[in-house]
C-alpha cells in the first residue's frame, strides 16, 4: 500500500509540473508575439509605404537590434511591471477631472462656506465664470477690498470681524451641524451680536404679550434677538428662533405661534379672548394668515403688519449690501473739489469693566476758516457731524455741533496760525468701529471728510493695561461741581490734547506760545498684594531726543510714594517747554508691576519749535 500510494503521488506531482511548464511557455510565446507585433507597428508608423525605417541609419540600428540575443529581450520584458499599464484616454480625462476638483476645493469652501451669506448674487455668478486660479485669487482679493472700511491701511477690519463671527458661531450655535450653518449662526455672521437677547432655553410657562393674543401657554425653547437698527432693514428688528425638536437646533421663524407647545391641544393655552368666550381656538386655523395667533385685544394689528413682517423676513435672508459705498462717493465728489482740512484724534479711557470713554478731538487751523464781520467781531462758523458705526454699518453713536470762533478784527491776522479745537467724548463698548467725521465751513461753503477705523480696547481682564498716553497743551484741575462734565474734562482734570497733523508729523508745540508740555495717562489692572491689599509698581519716565537718541529727562516714582492707591493709578506730569531745545522727542512711560510681574511701556512723539 505504501509503495502504490507513493507511486500515485509521484505521478500526480509530475503531471502538475508538466502542466505548469506548458502554461509558462504559452505566456512567454504570447509576450513575444505582442512584442514583435508592436515592433512591426512601430516600423510601419515610421514608413507606412515600405514598412521599413526611412533612415538608413535607423535601418542599421533596427538590424542590430534584431541580432540581439533573445535572453536580453526577455530580461528587458521581465524588468517592466506587467500590472503598470499606460492609461487610456478615458483614464487621462478622469485624472485631469479629479485634479481640477482637488485644486478647486479651497475656492469651493470659500464660496460655499466662508462668504456664503455675504456674497451677492452678481458676485457669485461672476466667480463661477472664472476659468483659472489666478483669476479666482484676484476676485477674492477684490471682494474683500470692496468691503474694507479703511482701504488706506494694511488691515481689513471687515474681513477680520467676519471670520471672528464665524468662529463665534461655530463655538456657540452648533447643533448637529457646524454653527455657521444654523439660522442663529447666519444671522450672527451677517448682522453681528444683537443688542438684546430674550432667551427661554427650557421653554415652559409663557405669558403672551397682547399683540400675540395675551393669555398663558407653554412653549418650546425659543429666543428673541433684538437689534435697535439694521441698515437697509429698519429699527427695532426682532428675530425669533424656535427649537421645536428640543435638540438645540433653533430655526428662524416668521410665525410667532410656532413656539406654542399647546397650539394643537384643544382648550389649552388659550388667549385672552378665547378664555372670555369671545373667540374659539379653532379660529386660529381658519384665518389663512402667516401666523396662527389667537384672537386678543390687539389682533386687528396683526393682519396690517403681515406684509411688513414678510418683507423683513425676506431682507434678513438676503446678502447685505456692500458697505461704505456712500462714504466713498461722498469723499470722491466733495473732498477733491474744495477740501476743508482738519485733524482728528481719538483716545481711550476706562470707565467700567465693559465701557470705555472715547474722547474725539477735532482741530482746525484758523486760517482755514472763513471769518465774516459781525458787529466789529470777526466770526467763523463750522458745522461738525460725527458718526460711529460697527463694521456692518450699524450706527452706535452720532454727534453734531456748531462751533463758533470770535476774534477781534484787529487780532485776526495774528491768530491765523492758531488752532480751534472741538472735543466730544462718547461711551463705547470694546469693539472695532468706523469713525466718520464731516465738517463744513459755513461762511466759505467748504467741506471736509475724514474716516478711520478705531479699536476700542478691552480693559476688563487681568492684563496690565493703560489708557492712551495724552500729550496736552492744557492740563488743570476742575472745580468739584464740574468733575466729569464739560469740554476736555476727564474725571477731575481738564486735559486738552494737542492733535498731530494728518501728514504723519508729530504734534507741534511752540516754545513762544506753549509754556508747558503736559502728559496724562491712567494705568489699569495693577496687581494687589494679598497681605497689604496694595499694589507695588514703579513708573519710569523717559524723554528722548530722537535726533541725538539721548535722554533729556528721566524720572522714576513708585506706588509706595503715591500714598493710598489701588489697582488703577493716574499719572500726570508737566515740563516747561523752555527746558527742551527745538527738535522731535519721544516720551515713554514704563510701568513695572512687581506683583503680577508684567511690564508695559506706552509712548508718544511730539515736536518742539
Amino acid at each position: 500500500m505504501f509503495r502504490y500510494g507513493s507511486h500515485q503521488a509521484f505521478l500526480r506531482i509530475s503531471l502538475l509540473l508538466v502542466f505548469l511548464a506548458l502554461i509558462t511557455s504559452g505566456a512567454l510565446a504570447q509576450d513575444s508575439g505582442k512584442d514583435q507585433g508592436q515592433d512591426q507597428i512601430q516600423d510601419q508608423a515610421k514608413n507606412p509605404t515600405t514598412g521599413q525605417s526611412a533612415d538608413p541609419k535607423s535601418a542599421d540600428s533596427a538590424a542590430a537590434a534584431d541580432s540581439a540575443t533573445p535572453s536580453q529581450g526577455q530580461s528587458s520584458d521581465q524588468s517592466v511591471d506587467p500590472m503598470r499599464r499606460p492609461p487610456n484616454e478615458k483614464q487621462k480625462k478622469n485624472q485631469k477631472k479629479a485634479l481640477k476638483v482637488e485644486l478647486s476645493k479651497p475656492y469651493k469652501k470659500w464660496l460655499e462656506e466662508d462668504v456664503v451669506y455675504i456674497i451677492t448674487d452678481e458676485e457669485r455668478a461672476a466667480f463661477k465664470q472664472l476659468s483659472n486660479d489666478e483669476e479666482r485669487d484676484n476676485f477674492i482679493e477684490a471682494f474683500w477690498q470692496r468691503r474694507d472700511p479703511t482701504p488706506d491701511t494694511e488691515e481689513n477690519e471687515y474681513k477680520e470681524e467676519h471670520y471672528a463671527r464665524i468662529a463665534y458661531a461655530n463655538e456657540h450655535f452648533a447643533a448637529g451641524v457646524p454653527g455657521w450653518r444654523t439660522d442663529r449662526g447666519r444671522i450672527y455672521i451677517v448682522f453681528g451680536k444683537p443688542d438684546e437677547i430674550e432667551s427661554h432655553p427650557s421653554g415652559g410657562t409663557y405669558e403672551r404679550p397682547m399683540e400675540e393674543g395675551g393669555g398663558e401657554t407653554s412653549t418650546y425653547p425659543f429666543e428673541q434677538w433684538r437689534y435697535r437698527y439694521i441698515e437697509g432693514i429698519g429699527q427695532e428688528v426682532i428675530i425669533e428662533f424656535v427649537d421645536k425638536c428640543m435638540c438645540g437646533e433653533y430655526h428662524m421663524t416668521i410665525d410667532r405661534s410656532e413656539k406654542d407647545a399647546l397650539l394643537y391641544t384643544p382648550n389649552a393655552g388659550l388667549t385672552m379672548y378665547e378664555q372670555m368666550g369671545m373667540s374659539n381656538k379653532s379660529a386660529r386655523f381658519s384665518g389663512g394668515g402667516l401666523e396662527k395667533l389667537g384672537a386678543g385685544p390687539e389682533s386687528s394689528m396683526i393682519a396690517s403688519k403681515e406684509f411688513d413682517r414678510l418683507e423683513q423676513f425676506a431682507k434678513l435672508q438676503a446678502a447685505p449690501p456692500v458697505k461704505f459705498t456712500d462714504l466713498t462717493e461722498e469723499v470722491n465728489s466733495k473732498i477733491i473739489l474744495n477740501p476743508m482740512p482738519f485733524d482728528v484724534r481719538s483716545d481711550f479711557v476706562k470707565v467700567t469693566s465693559d465701557t470705555v470713554l472715547v474722547p474725539v478731538t477735532i482741530q482746525l487751523k484758523n486760517r482755514d476758516i472763513t471769518f465774516v464781520n459781525k458787529d466789529g467781531i470777526q466770526r467763523g462758523t463750522v458745522n461738525i457731524f460725527g458718526r460711529l458705526s460697527t463694521l456692518t454699518g450699524k450706527v452706535v453713536q452720532t454727534f453734531e455741533d456748531t462751533v463758533q470762533v470770535d476774534v477781534p478784527a484787529e487780532l485776526l491776522p495774528r491768530t491765523a496760525e492758531n488752532a480751534s479745537v472741538y472735543w466730544k467724548a462718547v461711551p463705547l463698548r470694546p469693539n472695532r468701529y468706523k469713525l466718520y467725521v464731516a465738517v463744513k465751513d459755513v461762511n466759505g461753503d467748504r467741506k471736509g471728510i475724514w474716516s478711520r477705523s478705531i479699536v476700542v480696547p478691552d480693559f476688563s481682564d487681568d492684563k496690565l493695561a493703560t489708557s492712551t498716553l495724552i500729550v496736552a497743551d492744557q492740563m488743570e484741575s476742575v472745580p468739584t461741581k464740574d468733575i466729569g462734565t464739560g469740554n476736555f474734562v476727564i474725571g477731575t482734570m481738564k486735559i486738552r490734547p494737542r492733535v498731530a497733523p494728518a501728514d504723519g508729523k508729530p504734534a507741534i508745540f511752540k516754545k513762544d506760545r506753549d509754556p508747558k508740555l503736559n502728559f496724562w495717562m491712567q494705568v489699569y489692572n495693577l496687581g494687589v498684594d494679598e497681605k497689604t491689599h496694595k499694589p507695588s509698581a514703579t513708573f519710569e519716565y523717559n524723554i528722548t531726543n530722537l535726533a541725538t537718541n539721548k535722554s533729556v529727562v528721566q524720572k522714576t516714582e513708585s506706588t509706595e510714594a503715591m500714598g493710598n492707591v489701588g489697582e488703577q493709578v493716574t499719572l500726570q506730569k508737566s515740563i516747561a517747554a523752555a527746558n527742551l531745545q527745538p527738535g522731535v522727542y519721544k516720551i515713554e512711560i514704563k510701568v513695572n508691576d512687581n506683583i503680577s510681574k508684567q511690564t508695559i511701556d506706552p509712548s508718544a512723539v511730539f515736536q518742539v519749535e
